[in-house]
């Protein structure tokens, strides 16, 4: 059964798999979460000391010190399978607070599921799991948004309960109950 799970190193060679399967999408440097990592980090990931120091700043995000013009951010893992044989599926970002441009394009939670997993329920799984999380934060309901094409994050949005408020450009976006 699939579970969320805090960034850890144990899962580096199920990660950097996961990250080869986002890169050749072209997804490096496109604005997402994944695509800030794989440019930002992504080299330093080949040595278990560059994954280890990623996981820490991931974790750190959450209550640590936060870069001017960012937030908060908790980062959640979605894995499946047995502790010290699982494998990472995607990724769930919940953001504490809304910056001008989070309320624009990003939202309170981003997610991302990796291109072999897709179209198995993963990323409605994820977002109903999230919601909760969001909850304890104090977060509801939250911002989630998705690009107008993106048909497939739009019916988990909607799935989870988002009502579309607007459309922003070409982004989607949901209001979502989180308790």
């Amino acid at each position: 059964m699939a579970r969320f799970v805090r960034p850890d190193v144990r899962l580096r060679q199920s990660y950097l798999a996961a990250m080869r399967e986002f890169a050749d999408e072209g997804r490096a440097g496109d604005g997402s979460g994944i695509g800030s990592d794989l440019e930002r980090y992504g080299d330093s990931w080949d040595s278990e000391e560059g994954f280890a120091a990623f996981v820490a700043d991931k974790l750190a995000e959450s209550s640590g010190p936060v870069a001017e013009g960012w937030v908060h951010n908790t980062n959640l893992w979605w894995v499946e399978g047995p502790e010290g044989k699982a494998e990472y599926i995607g990724r769930m970002s919940i953001r504490h607070d809304l910056t001008d441009e989070l309320r624009e394009v990003g939202g309170h939670i981003g997610y991302d599921v990796r291109r072999s997993r897709r179209r198995q329920g993963h990323a409605t799984a994820m977002l109903r799991a999230a919601l909760p999380v969001a909850a304890r934060l104090g977060i509801d309901p939250a911002l989630v948004t998705c690009d107008e094409g993106n048909v497939a994050s739009r019916k988990v949005i909607q799935t989870c309960g988002g009502v579309l408020e607007d459309q922003r450009g070409t982004k989607l976006r949901f209001w979502v109950p989180t308790t």
